[in-house]
């Protein structure tokens, strides 16, 4: 039976969530393309009618999550608060995917690693964007170094806080990243 256009682009969304769940939460190596398709519902002998392979899905999986975080917050502290908060720390399956799958993604294809430095791009230059209309720089250049350092520091303290076995110590490890960006953004203000 043939599968009509509609039904074959529900499919392929079906996947590439399911994946960008699985991915995440278990890495790329951890997931076989059986447990994706398991995951969307679907058959695994269906799979490659909507990719070549499981670099390919992996590489649209990436798009697929950036592109969903591009309706995101403008506001960079309330970004900040929620990035670096508990829930986001716990919830592998449904967080950030350059903290999730970054390391990861360096040893992945060219493609897939094209998908997530396009990703990152796009981040930098939304919270630079953020920081200049919000007067937290005073030239564009100063808003783009802050808005790495502060993404950066995000990143990195989310993935540290989710290393740590030490409840305490993840949670001091979120609470002063975010200090430390709030201190930031108001030491940039007062010396504009």
């Amino acid at each position: 039976m043939r599968v009509s256009r509609e039904q074959v682009a529900i499919n392929r969304q079906k996947i590439l969530e399911a994946a960008s769940r699985l991915f995440r939460e278990r890495g790329y190596d951890a997931v076989t393309v059986a447990e994706v398709m398991s995951a969307a519902g679907l058959t695994h002998g269906g799979f490659y009618g909507y990719f070549k392979s499981k670099d390919d899905l992996i590489a649209q999986t990436l798009s697929h999550v950036f592109a969903q975080g591009e309706v995101g917050e403008t506001d960079v502290a309330r970004y900040a608060a929620r990035y670096l908060s508990r829930a986001h720390r716990d919830n592998l399956a449904g967080g950030c995917p350059t903290a999730a799958l970054g390391a990861e993604t360096v040893r992945q294809t060219p493609e897939a690693r094209a998908v997530m430095a396009a990703g990152l791009k796009k981040q930098i230059e939304r919270l630079s964007a953020a920081k200049a209309a919000s007067g937290d720089a005073s030239t564009a250049a100063h808003a783009r170094r802050a808005a790495i350092g502060s993404w950066s520091a995000m990143v990195g303290a989310v993935i540290l806080a989710r290393l740590i076995d030490d409840p305490a110590l993840s949670n001091e490890i979120l609470d002063e990243t975010h200090a430390w960006i709030d201190d930031r953004d108001r030491d940039s203000i007062q010396n504009i």
